[in-house]
């Protein structure tokens, strides 16, 4: 069976076409859930708590391609993934001072991969994290992360730009060198 009769087939209720559109979207799902939440129970519930949204709102969702379903069911994983955050007042924004506290591993390595990309992100303070996942992952702009975590879009630019810097400063100390870009 084919994603857009599966969709069909899942709008009706129907259990089996439900379990194999979790099955093929679970994975990259958990992936943007673990992206913001550290604690993978917790990416796990949120993930759960998205695919029922995305079951229930199925009936308004009009199939045009497996990249407009994969970007719809994304939206509401990270939806998810802020409410969650609020929920549990986890975002936070932190001083610079208080970042400069944060203990950081000083094991050079010759190169990274994704999971130790993965790893550093992961690593960030959840403000920084939330805002750094949203701007650069996401490519949403200051204006729309501000609305979405009820913040200020100073806010938002100043959480970014520090994210960014203790990001600089965790690969410095894992001996990666890297080139600063002059970026806008």
């Amino acid at each position: 069976m084919n994603i857009p009769e599966q969709i069909q087939d899942a709008r009706s209720g129907n259990a089996a076409a439900q379990k194999a559109l979790f099955d093929h979207l679970a994975d990259p799902m958990m992936a943007v859930c673990c992206r913001y939440l550290k604690n993978r129970e917790d990416a796990e519930e949120v993930l759960l708590d998205g695919f029922c949204k995305f079951f229930s709102h199925l009936r308004d969702f009009r199939y045009q391609g497996e990249a407009a379903l994969y970007a719809w069911i994304k939206k509401i994983m990270v939806n998810e993934c802020l409410m969650f955050l609020r929920r549990y007042r986890a975002f936070s924004v932190m001083t610079e001072r208080t970042a400069e506290e944060i203990a950081l591993p000083v094991e050079p390595l010759a190169g990274l991969s994704a999971d130790e990309i993965f790893n550093l992100i992961i690593r960030l303070p959840v403000g920084y994290r939330t805002v750094f996942n949203l701007h650069v992952i996401e490519g949403m702009e200051h204006r729309e992360i501000a609305k979405a975590l009820g913040i200020a879009e100073g806010t938002s630019k100043s959480q970014l730009s520090k994210a960014k810097l203790l990001l600089q400063k965790m690969l410095m100390q894992k001996g990666v060198r890297y080139v600063k870009r002059n970026t806008r």
